[in-house]
């Protein structure tokens, strides 16, 4: 009779096993908090996500750390910003880890900016125009309809690692470009009223955030891309801002304020520091927080700022 049983038990042990199989979290790194964010929208509790890099870091410059080299070598699967704005960073993590489940061309590997449109793609590159990214200009998570088109290249990636698990993430994404959809109406809703508003940024990285929600960056800190801000730089902005009437600096939270403050006391006008990535500060939870809390920041900024 124990043999019967377990004999059954044995024929029985596929089908009780299959659900807890499907369900097994994959183990994903991204790059970039945002990525994190996204990829668990869409993974839901059958994802287990760590990111690089924190959203008050400087995505340029990110120290490579032992943890991270474990985190990549028992990964399933690898999300990349791409375009090389981790160039500094990302290949030698990679290398180290040794895991050839995440490099480049294997099925975990997922290049959250296939099939973005892509701005400021340079015709040519010399060293005498800064730091300059030869594919486009990288910050593309910044627009949030983009965010749909990473979702896509991150389903694409779980479906591929876990095919029984379809229509699960499938279901995850719909809901997740319906927010975005939502949100988009009523963000741009809050920002109508300042379409066309122009404003100086400390670095080139709003260029997909201005054009979503209508706004002209006029010119910026940095006198060109990677290079701190200059006397020449500062003097020149001010007589802009002066000119055209401009009032407001936008700026992320790991660049130091004071050369803002300084323009900005002499034109009267208010420096608003946006969160640039999910984790830039403690409300910023994730990819909505992230567009919910600049939204506010740059409505109040324009409102407490108008003649």
């Amino acid at each position: 009779m124990k043999k019967l049983y377990w004999l059954l038990f044995l024929a029985l042990l596929p089908a009780l096993a299959g659900p807890a199989l499907a369900q097994k979290k994959l183990k994903v790194v991204t790059t970039l908090p945002d990525l994190k964010s996204i990829t668990e929208f869409v993974g839901g509790d059958r994802v287990e996500v760590f990111s690089i890099a924190a959203g008050y870091q400087n995505p340029h410059f990110v120290d490579p750390k032992p943890s991270y080299i474990l985190k990549l070598s028992r990964a399933d699967m690898y999300v990349t910003v791409g375009l090389d704005l981790a160039i500094g960073w990302e290949p030698p993590l990679l290398n180290s880890a040794r895991n050839d489940k995440i490099l480049k061309g294997a099925p975990g590997y997922v290049d959250a900016s296939v099939n973005v449109p892509l701005l400021q793609v340079p015709t040519s590159v010399s060293r005498e125009q800064g730091d300059i990214h030869i594919y486009g200009n990288p910050h593309y998570w910044l627009d949030p309809d983009n965010g749909k088109i990473i979702a896509q290249n991150i389903f694409d990636g779980l479906v591929r690692l876990q095919p029984e698990s379809r229509a699960y993430f499938e279901e995850n994404l719909r809901r997740f470009n319906e927010r975005i959809d939502a949100k988009i109406a009523e963000w741009e809703a809050r920002m109508r009223p300042y379409r066309g508003t122009k404003i100086i940024a400390y670095h080139n990285q709003w260029p997909y955030f201005a054009r979503r929600f209508g706004l002209e960056i006029v010119d910026f800190l940095e006198p060109k891309p990677g290079i701190p801000p200059t006397p020449s730089q500062l003097a020149k902005v001010i007589r802009i801002m002066q000119t055209q009437g401009i009032k407001v600096i936008i700026i992320s939270p790991y660049y130091k304020p004071d050369a803002a403050e300084l323009v900005t006391r002499k034109v009267g006008g208010e420096v608003v520091t946006l969160a640039s990535s999910v984790g830039a500060f403690k409300e910023v939870k994730d990819y909505f927080d992230l567009f919910d809390y600049n939204v506010d920041r740059l409505v109040e900024a324009f409102r407490s700022t108008a003649p």
